[in-house]
């Protein structure tokens, strides 16, 4: 039997299917998905030794949806990205009212997509903010591009 290349745990967690303890990603560009999602969703000052690493996103989520909530909330992940996936480019970050936010034209995120991530029971509220980021990885011969869409 072939053995599989895997990159790193994949997130969010999941049972393998392949005996390994979790699901494991499968190509470099899922693994950087993952690390992204990881970075993002991980409280700051939660990791042992690291301190710093993650976001405060999770303190946004009952602050007014103006302006400056959303500039700040850029420019963490922006910070954060710089910082921790340097061969991820974010080429967009969009921070909208979850309510008058509309998808981009040509592109449908039903519910179910992998690529859509909401905090445990607040992502579908009124007072939800949407966060879309556009990135791309630059690998030695390609460019892969694609999003992700976090509700806090």
């Amino acid at each position: 039997m072939a053995e599989r290349e895997t990159f790193g745990i994949d997130f969010p967690f999941q049972d393998s299917v392949f005996g390994d303890y979790l699901k494991m990603t499968e190509t470099p560009e899922q693994e950087i998905k993952a690390d992204l999602i990881h970075l993002l969703l991980t409280r700051k000052g939660s990791r042992y030794f690291l301190p710093d690493f993650g976001t405060s996103l999770y303190e946004y989520i009952f602050e007014p949806l103006d302006a400056p909530s959303f500039a700040s909330i850029e420019a963490e992940i922006r910070e954060q990205v710089i910082k921790y996936i340097p061969n991820l480019k974010l080429t967009n970050i969009e921070v909208t009212s979850a309510l008058e936010a509309e998808e981009l034209p040509g592109t449908i995120v039903a519910d179910n997509d992998p690529r859509v991530y909401r905090v445990a029971g607040q992502g579908t509220k009124e007072h939800t903010a949407k966060v879309r980021l556009d990135y791309t990885i630059n690998s030695d011969a390609f460019e892969t591009r694609d999003f992700v869409i976090i509700n806090i």
